[in-house]
């Protein structure tokens, strides 16, 4: 396998459009860039990724959300949960973010991603400029509180193997650019407290001086 990728690396050539990212980013009036919402299953990661999204919508941005459930429907759908498929999941999606942030689209990527490593090769390949960590942090009796589908009970049970939080790990992030207390704070100050970090990172509100 890892043979045919190299042949096939030999045989295509990047291709630099005339349009570019700074182009772009220019004429939506904001810079591209990923927030990448990490945390247990029932932490809140898509309802909030959602909220942020319609905020951002309602400020004039070009938005996508990447959520985890829709993502395995369609593109990773041939993927299993085992730990090494969870993470060519994670990894897809990267090369998906890469395309938007070319686009000059803020992605909003709502995935569990509990390995650490997973989350540095993400950052690695998208730039660190472009990746901003939002750390959903929920005690996992709320999330199982919150559990509409019956996940948790069902891994209680023993009838899900390695299930995140019960018996798989989750690496906590270390330093990621925002931690939010998503089992005590209110929907909207954790999308307040987002757009206020898009707003100190110089993401919104563009100027063309800044474009490359």
């Amino acid at each position: 396998m890892a043979q045919n990728f190299e042949q096939i690396e030999k045989n295509v050539v990047w291709h630099h459009a005339t349009v570019t990212r700074g182009r772009r980013e220019i004429m939506n009036e904001h810079r591209s860039i990923n927030l990448w919402f990490t945390g247990l299953s029932g932490a809140g990661k898509s309802t909030l990724a959602h909220a942020v999204e319609e905020r951002l919508s309602q400020m004039g941005c070009r938005t996508f959300v990447f959520d985890g459930d829709n993502v395995r429907h369609g593109l990773c759908r041939d993927l299993s949960f085992k730990i090494e498929d969870r993470s060519e999941n994670i990894r897809r999606i990267a090369e998906m973010v890469k395309l938007f942030l070319e686009a000059g689209i803020i992605s909003l990527t709502a995935f569990i991603s509990p390995l650490a490593k997973d989350r540095l090769k993400v950052k690695e390949l998208l730039g660190e400029e472009n990746y901003l960590e939002i750390y959903c942090r929920c005690p996992i009796a709320i999330c199982e509180e919150r559990d509409v589908k019956g996940m948790y009970r069902r891994a209680r049970r023993g009838e899900i193997s390695e299930y995140t939080g019960i018996s798989s790990p989750y690496d906590e992030p270390e330093s990621p650019a925002l931690t939010l207390d998503t089992g005590s704070l209110p929907l909207e100050q954790c999308v307040d407290a987002i757009i206020e970090l898009l707003e100190n990172k110089a993401i919104l509100n563009y100027s063309p001086d800044k474009a490359v």
